[in-house]
Formats: structure tokens, sequence, C-alpha cells
């Protein structure tokens, strides 16, 4: 088989990860430090965790199919998602993929520096907005209530308030100090933008290829920061970069 044949052949999702989640204890181990700090700097809420169905992990269109396909779509209707799809999208765009990724931490759908694995992807739902976290694949509350028609950067979200999924990109600075492998970069402001911008475009470029294979719409753009930033409680050290809009084309 040559090398066409075998892309057209891959379902998009078996490219974009090729191992389901299934942790070892020894794995959660690795990564409990990273969750119960997550889970500290959180505030109390009514909302209660999320523990997201087992993702799929083939199906869908090919690669290349959805390639062809992936485009803007800023029509969106007010449908949920079902639990699976939910599941299947935050897997394909963050979702840990492998058991032992690079400096002995897990690895994800998405690339990051040095496997820093800056970026936290909040998941606005119409009741409440989350924290997704890989290692247990689970929605951990941050704030209850509608936060959708906060997110807009100009103040008119048009379907963007109805839409079902609404994925915050934030980069939290400091985990570029946590990491195992201290390269230059990691330490100088400029180039930590340039890795935080590319990790962020990398899941969303997921997304993309994730909503492309399964009849989805998304729509890559920006938002409100200072009024997301206020509401999600963030640290000095995250940053509010940008938002990814996600459910059935309208």
């Amino acid at each position: 088989m040559n090398r066409r044949t075998f892309l057209k052949s891959v379902p998009a999702l078996t490219i974009l990860a090729a191992a389901k989640p299934n942790l070892t204890e020894a794995v959660k181990e690795k990564n409990d430090s990273y969750g119960e700090a997550v889970t500290a700097a959180l505030p109390p809420t009514d909302l209660q965790p999320i523990v997201l169905v087992p993702p799929q992990t083939d199906g869908g269109k090919s690669v290349l199919a959805a390639l062809k396909e992936r485009k803007t779509i800023r029509t969106i209707r007010d449908e949920k998602l079902s639990p699976q799809m939910l599941s299947n999208l935050l897997w394909a765009a963050w979702g840990v993929n492998r058991k032992s990724g690079p400096f002995g931490q897990v690895g994800r759908t998405a690339a990051s520096a040095s496997n820093s694995q800056e970026i936290d992807l909040y998941v606005v739902l119409p009741e409440g907005t989350y924290l997704y976290e890989a290692v247990g694949h689970q929605l951990v509350p941050v704030v209850a209530g509608d936060l959708r028609v906060k997110v807009s950067a100009h103040g008119q979200g048009g379907d963007m308030t109805k839409a079902p999924v609404i994925l915050i990109y934030v980069a939290d600075i400091a985990k570029y100090a946590k990491s195992k492998f201290q390269e230059p970069g990691m330490r100088d402001v400029e180039t930590q933008k340039s890795y935080y911008n590319v990790a962020a475009g990398l899941i969303a470029g997921n997304v993309y290829l994730f909503a492309a294979s399964q009849n989805l719409a998304a729509w890559f753009h920006n938002c409100n920061k200072q009024a997301l930033a206020a509401e999600l409680k963030l640290r000095p050290q995250q940053r509010v970069l940008y938002a990814q809009t996600v459910g059935l084309p309208a």
C-alpha cells in the first residue's frame, strides 16, 4: 500500500491520535500534582464535575476528506451536542493519546513546547463553564451560569450566544517554569508568546479537522479577554488567548 492510499483509508480521528487514553495508575500518579493544582485553584460552584464518556478514536471521514472540507462556519444551531460527541470533540482537541509522552508526562493530541502542556482549555456550556482535565477525561466546574454572551470581543455575539459549546484557550505561563526540559526559550517572554500561540493554533486545528470529519460547524475567533479573565478568576500567570465556537451548522 502506498502512502497516498494509506492516508485516504485512515479515519481522521485515528490520525489525530492512535491510542485510547486508558491510563494506568502509574501514569495517573505522574500527573496527580497537575490535577490537584488545577482543582485547588478553582472557585467553588454549584456545578458538579462531568466525567466524560470514553472517546471514540476511530470513525469519521478520512484526513484528506476532512482537510478538503475544513472551513469556518459562523451560523450554529442551539442544539446540544450528545455526550459522546462532546467527549470525542474534547479528546480530539487536547486529550491524552498515549501513556508515555516526552519528559515523563503523558502525550496529548496536540504538541506543546517541551511538552509543557501550557494551554488550559475552558469549556463554556449553557449551564456553566468547566476546565477540561485531560488526565481523567473530565470537566471540572469553574463558574455556574451562562457565560456565552460575555465571550464576544465586540459585545454582539450573534450565533455565538446560543452555540452549545465555546472553547476558551488560556495560556498558563507558570507551566513553562515547571517543564522538565528547560531550554532557553522557556524563560524568554517573547519566545513564550510564540510557543503558546502556536500551541493554541495546533489545538484549534484539531477542532477544525474533527468538526469537518463529523459535519459540525467550527469558528475560531477573538474574545473578550478582560471580561473572561475576570469571570474565570484567572491567576496573573494565565492569559486568555482565543475562543472557538462549535456546534451543529444552522
